[in-house]
């Protein structure tokens, strides 16, 4: 069998276009370039921080520029005839292209028989179904809920009441989904058929191994180029399933065995395209595709990156909301960023380069962090060009 090789830097370039970052920004960006870039990506990964702006408005701005987080809401939460996205576990919780529906239905069917979620959800599959159906009959009869209407005492993020538990497991199972989310970005259940289109609810299952070959076809397409590993953890496939539906792509030439120096077996996707240049100049999410595979981070950039939200501020390196900095394609820098809505203005909190940084990477970090501001609605930082900044290992 035909191996392609790479070198490094042809796979970085690869992985780079493959994400988006090879087309220069649009002079405005709008439904049309929203859309190519959702289902470029697959998914964007949704997380509860606010420090700067939600999780999954950025990887559409790092590689459109400014556009109206309105048209991503509609999409995801607005009526059922403006919805293209849905809520599901998939690189964790994410808001993904409807027509991936019918393609995690056989992870909804393993989470229904407790095959699948959370070891504290599971028991609501088997001994404990008949209270999880009296809340989906609830549901059915008085309408959406979010888990404070049901609850009783308080319950943090990360730790689930009961209800919340049972309404996970609603959802994990496909019995119910996002119908919106509320000021506080609480979840508000209610029916999939009352959410999810017709047309897409009438399409036929996928059986589980076709599913999962789409699903490896589409993480290696955003990808480019990948490991068995970065290929699993796309969708977050099992070792077994991953491994088979691999070997069936392989077997049809849509994954090309590729060898590149320093890099453990990688496959290629037969349309990935590897450009001379890449010119990009983008602040990363912690959760963006491009670097929430922290190994792959490193291998492709040379680029130790972790995120410090959960790290004790005296233990932190970097700061507590760190976003790389992409320049051409290297990652030059990180920036620790907030926003500040009292007084409307984006805090540059800390900026560490990377050695060997471009002379110019400054002054382009500079007019980034002004397009931000301006897509948050915020005033430009101030004190960019006067922060204390330096180099790391």
């Amino acid at each position: 069998m035909t191996v392609v090789r790479l070198t490094p830097g042809e796979a970085r370039r690869v992985a780079l276009a493959a994400q988006g970052f090879q087309a220069a920004r649009p002079a405005t960006a709008g439904h049309r370039h929203l859309a190519a870039t959702l289902d470029r990506l697959g998914l964007h990964q949704i997380d509860s921080v606010n420090v700067l702006v939600r999780a999954h408005y950025l990887p559409a701005f790092s590689r459109l520029g400014a556009y109206d987080t309105a048209l991503l809401d509609r999409r995801a939460w607005g009526p059922k005839r403006d919805r293209r996205l849905f809520e599901y576990w998939a690189h964790e919780c994410s808001l993904l292209p409807l027509a991936l529906q019918p393609l995690l239905r056989w992870r909804m069917a393993r989470a229904d028989r407790g095959q699948a979620g959370y070891t504290g959800m599971r028991v609501f599959a088997t001994e404990r179904r008949a209270e999880a159906m009296a809340l989906l009959a609830r549901i059915r009869d008085e309408g959406p809920m979010a888990a404070s209407d049901v609850q009783t005492g308080r319950a943090g993020w990360w730790e689930w009441s009961e209800p919340k538990r049972m309404l996970e497991w609603l959802f994990y199972a496909g019995h119910v989904t996002t119908a919106t989310r509320r000021r506080s970005f609480e979840r508000v259940y209610d029916l999939t058929e009352r959410v999810i289109p017709p047309d897409i609810l009438c399409l036929p299952d996928v059986p589980e191994a076709d599913a999962q070959a789409r699903l490896i076809d589409l993480s290696a397409r955003a990808l480019g180029i990948a490991t068995v590993a970065e290929l699993r953890d796309y969708f977050r496939l099992g070792p077994a399933d991953a491994a088979a539906a691999i070997a069936r792509l392989v077997a049809e030439g849509t994954l090309l065995p590729a060898e590149v120096p320093g890099w453990p077996p990688a496959y290629l996707h037969r349309d990935a395209k590897c450009p001379r240049r890449i010119s990009a100049r983008a602040l990363l999410a912690p959760f963006d595709p491009l670097v929430w595979e922290r190994a792959r981070t490193e291998r492709l950039f040379g680029f130790r990156y972790r995120i410090e939200i959960y790290t004790p501020a005296s233990k932190r390196q970097h700061g507590y909301y760190v976003l790389p900095f992409l320049l051409g394609e290297e990652l030059v820098g990180r920036v620790d960023l907030k926003a500040d809505r009292a007084v409307s203005r984006l805090v540059v909190q800390a900026v560490h380069w990377e050695p060997g940084a471009p002379a110019g990477a400054r002054e382009a970090l500079g007019v980034e962090l002004g397009a931000l501001a301006g897509w948050l609605g915020l005033h430009e930082p101030s004190d960019l060009l006067a922060l204390t900044t330096s180099s790391h290992r």
